[in-house]
């Protein structure tokens, strides 16, 4: 008799109880409003990437700034000049020599150089004209479209011409282009430079990230906040790890791109290290005050993920061009380590010691390492909140 209700309890215990599940649910709702980064894990990051890819990211390139070079202006050079200037698709500064459009080039202030002779409309009227036109390679697929553009704002001269003056007026042009910085037109001359961008903001940011996170989870920093140990000297020894870790993937990386995939390293390598050993700085300071902040892992490496991983591969210039995005977007852009290391990399890689590019972008990550290892030993202090 005794056995018969431990059947029926057994027997209840097997069935699903619809309260019991209801209080589940329960639970893990108010979880859910207690810790907000699933929500904004759910909801926010979602509606940032649509608004991102939707508005502010863009494939299509708007607005690029060339030097027109006109040595000797002529009503022919001038009408070749109004195709450039009355197209959307371009930024023209005049410029009447060759080494100023270089200099312009080089600084990376142009995209492209379309040069008129002085004897262009002598060569015009016996159909033996050349347009010169060099354009920055680094990025080929930009390149490319660059070209194109070109080529299309003459085309439209052309017809122009011909309209006004019949076949008489048709003008026979030969276009002799160009690609600096990248004659192979090889895409892994843009890819291996944003590459290491990524692998540094993933071995600097993120990893560290967890790191004080991982030390408060597991109840270890207490005894850490009972020894004589300062705040600095936890950070040292947080910081030297990673930063060694990260510095061989640096090399890593840079050997790889140029004995396996022959990317050109025209600047000095001396040069790409103090560079790359800047943003690592920059990166292992915010993944660090971002370990500081929060005291859970999970937290800690979504919002190393959000900060740090997404930007570096979408607002640093590495993907999408900078130069045809909105304004507002650009302006963000400014706030990001990752667009300043961009920049100092493709430059040392494909077109050399520019020190005009080298010496603004390495300041700017000192100064943001220099803000944020302060910010950290500020969060990082020897008590219990």
């Amino acid at each position: 008799m005794s056995s018969h209700p431990e059947r029926r309890n057994d027997g209840t215990r097997s069935r699903m109880s619809f309260r019991r599940v209801r209080s589940l649910i329960r639970k893990e709702i108010l979880q859910v409003i207690r810790d907000p980064s699933s929500i904004a894990i759910a909801l926010v990051l979602p509606v940032f990437l649509i608004l991102l890819f939707g508005y502010a990211l863009s494939l299509d390139v708007r607005e690029v700034p060339v030097a027109l070079v006109l040595e000797s202006p002529t009503p022919e050079s001038t009408e070749v000049a109004g195709a450039f200037m009355l197209s959307d698709y371009f930024r023209v500064a005049t410029v009447t020599s060759m080494k100023d459009a270089t200099d312009l080039l080089r600084d990376r202030k142009v995209d492209g150089i379309v040069r008129l002779s002085r004897d262009f409309a002598r060569d015009l009227a016996s159909s033996q004209a050349q347009i010169q036109v060099i354009v920055h390679g680094v990025d080929a697929n930009r390149a490319r479209i660059i070209e194109g553009y070109v080529q299309g704002a003459l085309g439209s001269w052309v017809s122009r011409r011909a309209a006004g003056q019949g076949e008489a007026g048709r003008a026979a042009v030969r276009i002799q282009s160009r690609m600096w910085f990248n004659e192979a037109v090889d895409s892994h001359y843009f890819l291996v430079p944003g590459l290491v961008v990524l692998i540094m903001t993933l071995t600097g940011a993120l990893l560290t990230a967890l790191v004080m996170a991982r030390e408060w989870e597991r109840g270890t920093i207490e005894s850490l906040f009972v020894t004589p140990v300062r705040a600095g000297e936890i950070l040292i020894g947080k910081t030297v790890p990673y930063f060694l870790l990260g510095m061989g993937g640096l090399l890593l990386t840079v050997g790889a791109g140029r004995y396996l995939f022959h990317v050109p390293l025209r600047g000095s390598l001396v040069l790409v290290v103090g560079v790359s050993m800047l943003y690592l700085m920059v990166a292992l300071g915010l993944g660090l005050l971002i370990s500081s902040a929060t005291r859970s892992q999970f937290v800690a490496s979504q919002i190393a993920l959000i900060a740090t991983f997404l930007p570096a591969l979408f607002l640093s210039g590495f993907i999408f061009d900078l130069a045809s995005v909105p304004t507002a977007v650009q302006a963000v852009s400014y706030l990001l380590p990752a667009r300043y290391y961009v920049s100092a990399l493709q430059t040392l890689f494909l077109a050399g010691n520019v020190w005009s590019i080298i010496l603004a972008n390495s300041a700017a990550m000192l100064l943001m390492a220099v803000l944020l290892f302060s910010l950290t030993l500020r969060k990082t202090r020897k008590r219990l909140d």
